[in-house]
């Protein structure tokens, strides 16, 4: 069978052209978050057991272009991150909390407790997701906290997840993200 040089020319440059390398510049998305109150984005209430869903649900970030975040979203996520912590550890906080209750030694500090871990996944996930988005969008000076902060989030979950059904109280807390 014979070919013409036409045609091996032609089926050439396609495969050359399928072989190609391509170009997968991010693009900028639109903002998806708006600036909220801590008792709005706040995940501690309810039930333990599935706090970094809860999270995900509350800042939905496409993880699969974290180069092309928002600025805008990215402001409202680190904002997260600090009133959670704010939350967890300030005057009026969990910790404060906890006390008054008795300590979690009590039905109501146990509670409070939960709803702890619960706001220390958000803390922890939204600062991962920031250094996340800082370091795919250049910042790679952020890199070097990445992994303390997944490996802080990681126990935080699995304490979440060893105490699923039981009751977790929120705190309210004064702070916006």
């Amino acid at each position: 069978m014979r070919f013409s040089t036409s045609l091996t020319v032609l089926l050439s440059l396609a495969t050359t052209s399928l072989s190609a390398p391509i170009n997968k510049r991010a693009t900028a998305s639109a903002a998806v978050l708006t600036v909220q109150t801590y008792d709005d984005f706040s995940v501690s209430s309810g039930v333990a057991g599935n706090a970094l869903a809860e999270v995900n649900a509350k800042f939905p970030i496409d993880t699969s272009n974290l180069a092309g975040v928002a600025a805008s979203d990215l402001a409202i996520i680190s904002k997260a991150a600090q009133v959670s912590e704010d939350a967890e550890t300030g005057t009026g906080g969990f910790n404060d909390a906890i006390t008054a209750a008795g300590g979690t030694g009590t039905t109501a500090g146990t509670a409070l407790q939960n709803g702890k871990i619960k706001n220390k996944v958000l803390k922890l996930q939204t600062d991962v997701l920031r250094i996340q988005i800082e370091v795919a969008q250049g910042n790679t000076g952020s890199q070097s906290e990445l992994a303390g902060q997944q490996a802080k989030l990681a126990t935080n979950v699995a304490l979440d997840t060893a105490a699923a059904g039981q009751t977790s109280t929120a705190i309210s807390f004064s702070g916006s993200d």
